[in-house]
């Protein structure tokens, strides 16, 4: 997995001397809170480098960068082949009029050398096309096996400039992989980069898995798991490979999250028949029960501050969304409308609550403020479940069944990502059917 230590600067010396008005901040900016936005044109050129090797992973990179750019809906990469200016021209400042005759707004320029410990150098700059202005830059040393994250690293850094929100590139995402027919359904935990590279199967599939959750670091994941037809929750150490059994509970469990500070993980469990939320603290293994009613309570999910926690219940008579506090008081309902309401999850911003609803026979992904105001559904389909938000909070990810024939066998499962405005769907490719995605959190550089 990844463990590389990146060496990180900001290029504002040699920047403040290719142009002098580098310290100046252009105004151009995505607004990211409007509905159906028009994608920037931007310019992404290859990577100049120093030798064939290195060429060859400036041109990698560079096509990494426009495909994360693309995906998210808020650029439209201009095709290379319309360049006027190409990259060995770039190490100094652009000639903008070559780049606004193509259209282009941005400009995203670098090179990539060799160093004599067998690292590489990569350096970005980022240009505003028409203020003919300098917007950022960072040079990275790193190995060069790392060439694909530093590329997501340098695509982050584009959105981030240009949208003001942290970008969500740098990430990976666990889910839950099948294979087999539908009554003897084999389910594996795998990992994979955000746009599906690097994909790694983490479990063999001899035992039942659900339910993969991040911890607040990209290194630990809790997840549920049947050993002997008994529930186990464990937790899987991304580094190492190392499996600890966080508990062997009875009765049933379900759906284990960790706090945001990572001391403790949230879950359901049914004992007696009876599904309430407990919380375990992970330094002690102390668990304490949240809540106690008749109906069913599940899925809980923490807000991002700690204080408090979502769940759905059935205790209103049909399946709604409700908030407390952390410690299992102020018990609310904040969904109101036709339909059942599940799998609420908290947005990393805290102002959003994603959940997947049932109404007239579709299933739908939709977001609510967390008092249940403003509820707005995303998409909908023959069945969509199981959110989970990007770093940001403004993309989801989710898995859609997708029916084939009448017999059930053929349905195919896959995971989607959509944007909050809705309009920028997208599957994410797997090897095979997917659910139960879970998104990491950013990549830590200080790694």
């Amino acid at each position: 997995m990844r463990k590389a230590r990146f060496g990180v600067m900001l290029i504002a010396a040699f920047a403040a001397s290719l142009i002098t008005a580098s310290l100046a901040r252009a105004e151009l900016v995505i607004d990211i809170t409007q509905g159906n936005i028009e994608p920037m044109p931007i310019a992404v050129t290859d990577f100049f480098a120093d030798n064939e090797a290195t060429d060859k992973i400036g041109k990698q990179m560079a096509a990494v960068i426009r495909a994360d750019l693309e995906r998210s809906g808020l650029f439209a990469p201009i095709d290379p082949r319309a360049y006027l200016q190409q990259p060995k021209d770039l190490q100094v400042t652009p000639v903008f009029a070559n780049w606004r005759k193509i259209a282009a707004q941005a400009l995203s320029t670098g090179l990539v050398r060799a160093l004599g410990d067998g690292q590489i150098n990569v350096q970005f700059r980022l240009w505003d096309v028409f203020a003919e202005q300098y917007l950022t830059g960072i040079q990275y040393t790193t190995p060069p096996s790392n060439w694909r994250l530093t590329a997501h690293l340098i695509a982050d850094e584009i959105y981030k400039r240009l949208t003001g929100e942290q970008g969500y590139f740098s990430t990976r995402v666990v889910y839950v992989s099948e294979s087999g027919p539908a009554d003897r359904r084999i389910k594996r935990l795998a990992v994979m980069d955000q746009d599906g590279e690097n994909h790694q199967f983490l479990t063999s599939g001899n035992e039942l898995v659900l339910t993969p959750r991040y911890s607040p670091t990209q290194q630990v994941l809790t997840y549920l798991s049947y050993f002997n037809n008994r529930p186990r929750v464990y937790l899987y150490n991304l580094d190492t490979g190392q499996q600890e059994i966080l508990g062997d509970f009875p009765g049933m469990t379900f759906a284990p999250r960790f706090s945001p500070s990572g001391n403790q993980v949230v879950m359901s469990m049914a004992q007696d028949g009876n599904s309430e939320i407990y919380v375990m603290d992970l330094r002690t293994r102390e668990i304490k029960r949240l809540t106690n009613h008749p109906g069913i309570d599940t899925a809980p999910s923490f807000s991002p501050d700690g204080t408090q926690i979502t769940f759905e219940s059935d205790r209103g008579g049909r399946q709604q969304i409700y908030v407390m506090g952390a410690d299992g008081s102020n018990v609310q309902r904040i969904s109101f409308g036709s339909g059942n309401y599940g799998t609420p999850v908290w947005s990393p911003r805290g102002d959003l609550i994603a959940f997947t609803k049932l109404t007239g026979g579709k299933f739908s992904i939709g977001v609510m403020r967390t008092d249940g105001s403003q509820e707005r559904i995303l998409t909908e389909g023959f069945h969509n479940e199981g959110p989970t938000w990007a770093p940001n909070g403004r993309v989801l990810m989710f898995f859609r069944q997708i029916p084939g024939k009448n017999d059930g066998r053929s349905d195919k499962v896959r995971l989607w990502s959509i944007d909050l405005t809705g309009y920028n769907e997208r599957e994410v490719l797997t090897p095979g059917d997917g659910s139960d995605p879970a998104w990491s959190p950013p990549y830590n550089l200080n790694r």
